[in-house]
Formats: C-alpha cells, structure tokens, sequence
C-alpha cells in the first residue's frame, strides 16, 4: 500500500486521546451520609486539597429542623498535562433530622436533574462546549455504630444504584474494636 492508498484511521485513536486530554475531562464526585462520618476529610485527602475551607458548622440546635440540601464545588486539577474538573457534590443535613425517611428524595431528585440537563444539552444544535455534570460516582457512608444498615441506607442505594456507580465507605472505620 502505497502512501496514496494511505487514509489516516490508524491513527485514529492517538487523536482522539490527544483532544481529549487537552481538553480535558469532567468528573462529578457526589458524597452522601449523615454529618460527623469524615466526608470532608475523606475528599479533602483524597484530592490534597482544601475544599471545605469556608464551611461553617451548623449549632445543635439548627441540625434538628434540618432539611437535606445539595452543595457544590468544583476545582481544577492538571497532573502530567492531564486536565480534571473535579466537581464535588456534598449533601449537608443528609440523615440528621429526627424524621429523615424522604432525605433520600433530595440526592435521587438531583442526579435525575443532571441526567435531564444533560440529555437537552446533548439534544440541542449546539454540542460543543457541553459540561457534564451528572454525578460519575457516589461515595455513601455507612455509620459504624448500630446493628447493620438502616432503612435510609437501604432505601437510598436502591434508588440509586440503577443511575450512579455507588461505593460504600464505613465511616470512622479506625474507631471500629474487635469484640
């Protein structure tokens, strides 16, 4: 095969790494379970970061009437030339009311929201600075104390487990003891 015959689809899939590496990638991290199991300071390592920085911690006595709500934040991140924007969805007040058996109602309602934003932008004429922000993973901690899951938890991941990758993670697992 001569260098006439030659049409460049070999090559293919150097461009496409090539584009999509300066362009960049879109990872939502959503991270979900009741206040005091190390959300933040599982992040926060994670990333080398100081996400949470101006975060202030509610009184007692605002946790009791409290109502799940969803809290963003998103970063920059470059390693060897690679380019992340890291979105960081927090749900402060997750399974900290009194009566919290809908506070799962919140989180599936949202990542339903950016799966819909999502499918209109990639429906519409123009596609090209598209952002993605539905949610690539759920981090869901699991409280180390009680006997086994709660209702919430099971209910939650059964909701979500269909729409989102779903990582369970014992919270304040080094206070866990042997029996």
């Amino acid at each position: 095969m001569g260098d006439r015959d030659y049409i460049g689809f070999a090559t293919l899939p150097e461009q496409i790494h090539r584009k999509s590496v300066k362009r960049g990638f879109d990872f939502t991290l959503m991270v979900v379970g009741e206040s005091g199991l190390g959300k933040s300071t599982l992040v926060n390592s994670l990333f080398l970061s100081d996400l949470y920085k101006d975060r202030k911690i509610p009184e007692v006595a605002d946790k009791l009437e409290r109502t799940t709500t969803i809290e963003r934040k998103t970063m920059d991140i470059e390693e060897r030339g690679v380019k992340l924007r890291l979105t960081v969805v927090d749900t402060p007040g997750f399974g900290d009311a009194l009566n919290c058996d809908d506070s799962w109602k919140v989180v599936v309602n949202y990542i339903d929201d950016q799966f819909r934003q999502y499918f209109t932008d990639e429906s519409g004429l123009n596609r090209k600075n598209i952002q993605d922000n539905r949610v690539h993973c759920c981090l869901y901690f699991i409280p180390p104390y009680g006997h086994g899951l709660r209702q919430i938890d099971v209910e939650l991941m059964k909701r979500l487990h269909q729409k989102v990758n779903i990582v369970p993670v014992i919270g304040k697992a080094d206070a866990l003891t042997l029996p």
